[in-house]
């Protein structure tokens, strides 16, 4: 049976990591080869899903970063028995459909969120609907952010945004910085929703949209869906499960 694959972000942190790793594996028994461990922080797990999105791979993933809230901590002592015990949960992405001022249209999916954010001086003007249905008529706001239950404790908390259950089936849209209506805190969905953002004023008030880190900039209109065609499969230690980080930050009280 063919090995683990690691694949290692370039720091040099990671690549410490992958070669003390690399020997523990060779000299244990463990021989998964559905398994590929991933070695960086958030950042770098998200673009290597995004890379394999095609793949049956189960992933793991090693922080060398900063907080790492997808990975699991590294331990030389433990690694064989976490992989041995590690818990697989499911995700699906959502997928954002962007069409510019040329009128040209671009895909990317996003693991965490899409983020509309003005591009320019002039706060975004947006109308928001779900389907047919309209949310909100008339934002005016630095932009707006569409989380995913994964996704709920990074960028859309920080904008007071709600963190979600792993098994919710919902996605969060959170205002970033409104103006007008000014009280207006967003609202929670089924992900089983198509959300429609329009651009009021492409002209003068120019947007981008984001999915996680990839940008299209001078978007008038946006389709956001969950993709539930794409599915990742990730791995967590047996005590540190991503749904228990999520109840953690829920449960969090912020020191100054």
């Amino acid at each position: 049976m063919s090995k683990i694959k690691i694949i290692s972000d370039k720091n040099h942190d990671s690549i410490r990591i992958k070669k003390l790793l690399s020997k523990i594996i060779q000299n244990s028994k463990l021989r998964k080869s559905n398994i590929s461990i991933v070695i960086g922080g958030d950042g770098f797990m998200l673009q290597t899903l995004k890379k394999n999105q095609n793949s049956k791979k189960i992933f793991y993933g090693i922080n060398s970063g900063n907080y790492g809230f997808l990975m699991n901590k590294f331990s030389s002592k433990n690694i064989i028995k976490n992989l041995s015990k590690a818990k697989m949960i499911s995700i699906s992405p959502i997928e954002m459909t962007v069409t510019n001022s040329s009128n040209l249209k671009k895909k990317h999916i996003a693991i965490n969120e899409v983020s509309i954010l003005r591009q320019s001086r002039q706060a975004a003007s947006l109308s928001i609907s779900q389907g047919a249905k309209s949310i909100i008529k008339r934002l005016v706001s630095d932009g707006v952010l569409v989380s995913t239950p994964a996704g709920s404790t990074a960028y859309n908390l920080s904008v007071h945004g709600p963190i979600l259950n792993l098994n919710s089936k919902k996605l969060s849209i959170s205002p970033i910085s409104p103006f007008r209506p000014r009280r207006w805190k967003g609202k929670i969905i089924n992900d089983n929703s198509k959300i429609i953002i329009k651009n009021l004023n492409s002209k003068k008030r120019p947007v981008s949209a984001v999915a996680d880190n990839i940008e299209v900039r001078n978007a008038k209109s946006i389709i956001i869906k969950t993709n539930k065609k794409i599915k990742f499969n990730l791995l967590y230690d047996q005590n540190n499960s991503l749904q228990k980080k999520i109840k953690i930050e829920q449960l969090r009280r912020e020191t100054y």
